[in-house]
This record gives C-alpha cells, sequence and structure tokens, in this order.
C-alpha cells in the first residue's frame, strides 16, 4: 500500500497478465465471461456505438474521468460486460479485480410514445433500425439528450468496489466505454436496457407491393445481414444454352509446302506422286496428309553416309594437340641482351 492509502500504479502488461489469470480461474469455476476487445483506436464504429459515446462526453459531469476510461477500455482491462433490463454488471482489471453495477431507470412511457409518434412509417425495415440506416429526422429524435433513448446521469445510479470515491472512477468510465463497444455488436442491447420493445418503431412501415407469394429476402437484403457479398446467377446455366461448335482449323501453311515439295519430286520421280505416298498405296495402306507430310519430310533429308560417321567419330575421339605457349623473357634480361647489342654493334 502506497502513500495516503492508495495501490501502486500497475503496468498495462501486468494487468493484461493478471485479466488472463482471473479469466482462467472463472472459466475453471465454470462461470462464462464476456470480455470487451476493441480493435484500433476507435472504441466504437457503428451508428449505435457512437451514438453512445457521444452522449456520455456531451456532460460535464463525466468529462474528468471519461479519458482514464478511454485508455483502460482500449488496453483490455474490462473482463465481463453483462447487459440486462435496467442493469448493468462488469468486471474491470486495475490494481486488482474490481466489481462495477450500473442500474438505469427505464424509459417513461411519454417519451417512448413521442419517439415512436415521430418515426412513424420512416423506417422501413428492423435492418436498417439496427444498422442506424435512416432518415436525419429520425436520428435526431433517437439521439436527443433530454428526451431521447440514452439515459441522462440522473437515470443512472452507479457503484465500483475500488477505493476511490469520486462520483465517476476511471472503471466505472471504462465500463461505460464498454457499452458503447459492445453496442456496435448487439444494438438491441439499448432497447433492452431501457425497457421498451425495439420492434414497435416499424409500425406503419410501408407494405411490400406486388402479388402473394412465398416470403423470401432479395439478395441485397441478405448481403447487408450477414455481411457478405452474394454473385448473380449465371444466365446461360439457367437457359440451358448449348455451346457453338468450334470453328474448323484452317489448314497449316507449312503442311501445304511440304506436300507441294513432295509432289514436284514425284513429277521428277515420272510419277503424279511422292515416292512414300506411291509405296503406301500399292501395300494397300491409307495415307493421311499429316502422316504423309511426315514420311515426305523424312524422304527428301539426305541421311550421312557410314564413312562420314566413322571418320567424325575418329576425330572426335583423337585427343587434339595443345598448341605451346610462349612465354616472354623476364624484362632485366631483356635489358641486358639489348646492352650487349649495344657493345658488339
Amino acid at each position: 500500500m502506497s502513500f495516503y492509502g492508495w495501490k501502486p500504479y500497475v503496468p498495462v502488461a501486468q494487468r493484461r497478465a493478471q485479466a488472463a489469470k482471473k479469466a482462467a480461474k472463472f472459466a475453471k469455476a465454470g462461470r462464462a465471461l464476456s470480455p470487451v476487445t476493441i480493435e484500433g483506436r476507435a472504441i466504437a464504429k457503428t451508428f449505435w456505438g457512437k451514438a453512445w459515446c457521444q452522449h456520455l462526453e456531451s456532460f460535464s459531469d463525466y468529462e474528468n474521468r471519461l479519458p482514464r476510461g478511454r485508455t483502460y477500455a482500449r488496453n483490455g482491462s474490462i473482463l465481463d460486460l453483462q447487459i440486462a433490463p435496467g442493469s448493468i454488471s462488469a468486471l474491470v482489471m486495475g490494481s486488482s479485480l474490481y466489481e462495477i453495477k450500473f442500474s438505469i431507470s427505464p424509459l417513461q412511457n411519454s417519451k417512448w410514445k413521442a419517439i415512436k409518434s415521430r418515426s412513424t412509417g420512416q423506417i422501413d425495415s428492423l435492418v436498417e433500425l439496427l444498422q442506424g440506416r435512416f432518415s436525419d429526422a429520425v436520428m435526431r429524435v433517437i439521439t436527443d439528450r433530454d428526451s431521447g433513448l440514452f439515459p441522462a446521469p440522473s437515470e443512472i445510479n452507479k457503484s465500483c468496489s475500488c477505493p476511490d470515491w469520486a462520483g465517476l472512477c476511471k472503471h466505472l468510465a471504462a465500463a461505460l466505454y464498454g457499452i458503447g463497444a459492445r453496442l456496435d455488436e448487439k444494438p438491441e442491447l439499448l432497447f433492452l436496457l431501457r425497457g421498451v420493445d425495439h420492434t414497435e418503431l416499424l409500425e406503419g412501415a410501408p407494405a411490400a407491393t406486388g402479388t402473394a407469394g412465398p416470403s423470401t429476402l432479395d439478395s441485397a437484403d441478405l448481403a447487408d445481414v450477414f455481411g457478405i457479398e452474394i454473385a448473380a446467377p449465371d444466365a446461360t446455366k439457367k437457359s440451358g444454352a448449348l455451346k457453338k461448335p468450334a470453328a474448323s482449323r484452317p489448314a497449316n501453311p507449312q503442311s501445304l509446302r511440304s506436300r507441294k515439295r513432295g509432289e514436284k519430286l514425284g513429277q521428277k520421280s515420272g510419277t503424279g506422286f511422292p515416292a512414300c505416298e506411291l509405296a503406301q498405296t500399292q501395300a494397300g495402306k491409307p495415307v493421311s496428309h499429316s502422316q504423309s507430310a511426315r514420311e515426305r519430310n523424312n524422304f527428301v533429308a539426305k541421311k550421312p553416309s557410314a564413312k562420314k560417321v566413322a571418320s567424325k567419330q575418329a576425330a572426335s575421339a583423337q585427343p587434339k594437340p595443345r598448341a605451346k605457349k610462349v612465354v616472354p623473357p623476364p624484362k632485366p634480361l631483356r635489358r641486358r641482351r639489348a646492352k650487349r647489342k649495344m657493345r658488339h654493334s
């Protein structure tokens, strides 16, 4: 225990290690935890989470402790967060593990009726409601500081087991930011917390036109709900269109040239056909154009004689004589010889 009864500061890495040990102990005891994990700097990324955080920051009662709460929420100190009708419970790791409880007053009937009357017929589907895709007028009604869905500080009763006697400690502020992060995943928890039914806002929505039939969702709606891209079906597969026959391949000009060359050779030999085709036709074998072209090429090419092959093999077997390398004499010897020549001359 440090000076004035305050516990010493615990680094973030040590807090995370302590939180992991506590989570393992709770899991061993059979208690299911729901931690809050935040990736990056932004605590909330959707409409409902951002609206909750902006509502908290609009009150001067919370402005002194909210920055420390943001830090605790980002570094993973919220070990558990449970939201129920009118109450919130959380476990936040600081110098030790602290228990946090919120009790929130239910939304007044007059406020809820005013919200429903001002947004009747302006929200088309449940998907648009949960994703926060509606007009600016409905958005102003829902996020109004005094008459909207979000609770005011006077409607929130809070308690923390830490020794800090301030009205809002950093652990409570971290839990409040954790609610905003949780609303990103499950926005319907806000209506559960305030004790109202969110499907009542869909009353008076425009009915779907068209003939009666089986209720199916469009591919665009499915992509919005599940967050995936659905490819359009291939029209050629449904229609069963037959494939077009492949176009006939043009004749190879090289094979035509080789055929003409073989015919010229046949004319020189006194027949109208090349010698290879003539031999096959006399034997009664069918001759194809590709086969006759290959045989004509083999027939025209001259093979080397046995004497030439033997002479090449003998020449390659004999080792080649190496040329003698003339090494010039060193420089001092050259100078001496030059001096002697000059003396004799």
